[in-house]
């Protein structure tokens, strides 16, 4: 497996370990929709279940290992043949197969757990590796609770199963225990201290009980480890595993490590979204990486620089993960400037409109709700086109007169930078004859190509929003107007989208 020195393989255990957080369980089928999404990210080992524990963990091995074709399947079992025998089995139709056998190691465990001594829990260990050896020539140990361990007596484990023929030994911190410092030193101690360590590969399992999980996995790498475990999104067992997302990016990011992986990160956002929907497990906002928080800006200080020059607020491009982009949050903190983005972002020209006003009228708004949307910046313009646009056109006078047996006709008074003209015109109805009228006055060939009416709450005297799309010069221009009458709505959307050209 040995061939980049300064490649990190990264081991997914989402569908074993991850897939112990009570109510996350998947069926075979869900599991393996995500294995195969993992082999598309590009990680170098599945571990797809502890076949032993369960006839529905044991098929899932089964038909994974029939479903992927480049990574390592792995297999989990205790330090015993009935675990292993079992994992020999589920394995049969795997290409590169590998099981993943240990033992505590702690004194705690051997104690507490196993009522024995060091000495049988070695013999043990060591009696597992070998009779897996026999089956299947990729063997993982895992150490459990290294990371409470005694550092001699790992080490003299760690150095009894690589003579009987571990590739990889796992030195799991299992209960989240370490500081970074003291993991990174167990790391090292075992790369000075363990004669044979060049034979196998130094796996890190870091657990996040107390929030380390990705640090203490880090600094496992910078002292010699070449693989890690870790979960999609950091889910696992009690405060979950080392996130994979977040451990690829840290590489990815801190190129002066010179470590990587072999992981597509674009997949990252999609297959985040997955696992969590599959599993009914919420990312929260403020998560690493994937969290929607992630590459959100809500600070007006923040919104500024990052709008300047991206990299004053992000270390990481969202491309990277696979998001279109960052966002800009509105709210009551946002300046002038993430304004300015998002109604530019929306159609509206900086140079045409009024900003300092609506920058007024937008904090009005902004102080009345925790977040301002598309629509209520569409709301926000397009219900006073007259203070918009510098020099723009504005309705001075509408009266509609319709009803039957009137024809429905339309007198209009525009406000234009050279003064104010009116026009008279009917139509098929009181729109239609508003926008011939309009139309008299600007003398512009425009067509109208989409026209909607919603209704913003319900009732008579509902606010009406119009969306109005139309074409001048072979160019699209989309405009917006909300007023409780239909008819100024659709006037005022009408000039909104005519003041972004005229």
């Amino acid at each position: 497996m040995i061939h980049d020195p300064n490649r990190i393989y990264v081991f997914d255990t989402t569908l074993r370990d991850g897939e112990q957080v009570p109510g996350c369980q998947l069926t075979t089928s869900e599991k393996v929709e995500i294995a195969k999404e993992l082999e598309l990210l590009g990680v170098d080992v599945i571990e797809a279940g502890f076949p032993i524990s369960s006839p529905g963990d044991f098929e899932s091995v089964v038909q994974i290992s029939k479903a992927v074709n480049n990574p390592i399947v792995c297999a989990l079992t205790r330090a015993n043949q009935k675990d292993i025998d079992a994992a020999v089995q589920s394995l049969q139709y795997a290409k590169h197969p590998r099981i993943h056998t240990g033992i505590g190691s702690s004194d705690m465990h051997i104690k507490y757990k196993f009522n024995s001594t060091r000495q049988d829990i070695l013999q043990r260990g060591v009696d597992a590796v070998k009779y897996a050896k026999k089956y299947v020539e990729d063997i993982e140990f895992y150490a459990e609770d290294a990371g409470r361990a005694d550092n001699a007596f790992l080490a003299q484990m760690i150095e009894a199963v690589i003579a009987a023929g571990a590739t990889v030994v796992n030195i799991p911190d299992t209960n989240g225990y370490c500081l970074p410092h003291q993991y990174g030193a167990k790391i090292k101690y075992l790369m000075d201290n363990v004669q044979n360590i060049d034979k196998a590969i130094i796996s890190v399992h870091c657990h996040n009980d107390l929030g380390l999980a990705t640090a203490n996995s880090l600094a496992g790498i910078v002292n010699g480890a070449r693989q890690v475990e870790c979960t999609i999104n950091g889910i696992g067992e009690r405060a979950g595993n080392t996130s994979l997302e977040e451990i690829v990016m840290v590489l990815k990011t801190h190129q002066s490590l010179g470590k990587h992986t072999h992981i597509n990160t674009k997949r990252f956002y999609d297959l985040s979204a997955k696992v969590s929907s599959m599993m009914h497990m919420p990312v929260q906002p403020n998560k690493a990486i994937v969290g929607k928080n992630a590459f959100a800006h809500s600070s007006g200080i923040h919104q500024d620089g990052f709008l300047k020059h991206r990299e004053n607020y992000e270390i990481i491009n969202p491309e990277d993960i696979g998001l279109d982009q960052s966002e800009i949050i509105l709210t009551a903190r946002s300046g002038r400037h993430a304004l300015k983005h998002h109604l530019e972002r929306l159609g509206y020209l900086a140079e045409k409109i009024n900003l300092d006003e609506i920058y007024e009228r937008f904090l009005a708004v902004a102080d009345r709700k925790k977040e301002i949307k598309d629509d209520d910046l569409l709301l926000l313009m397009g219900a006073d086109t007259k203070s918009n646009y510098k020099d723009g056109v504005t309705i001075k006078l509408l009266q509609v007169m319709c009803g039957d047996p009137l024809i429905p006709t339309s007198i209009v008074k525009l406000d234009m930078k050279d003064g104010i003209h009116e026009a008279t015109s009917s139509g098929n109805g009181p729109v239609d004859a508003t926008i011939k009228a309009i139309n008299k006055i600007i003398e512009k060939e425009v067509i109208i190509k989409d026209f909607h009416i919603d209704a913003i709450h319900g009732g008579s005297d509902d606010v009406s929003k119009v969306n109005m799309r139309i074409i001048y010069n072979d160019k699209n221009y989309t405009g917006y107007g909300f007023s409780s009458d239909i008819v100024q709505a659709s006037a005022n959307a009408y000039l909104d989208a005519v003041n972004k050209f005229i």
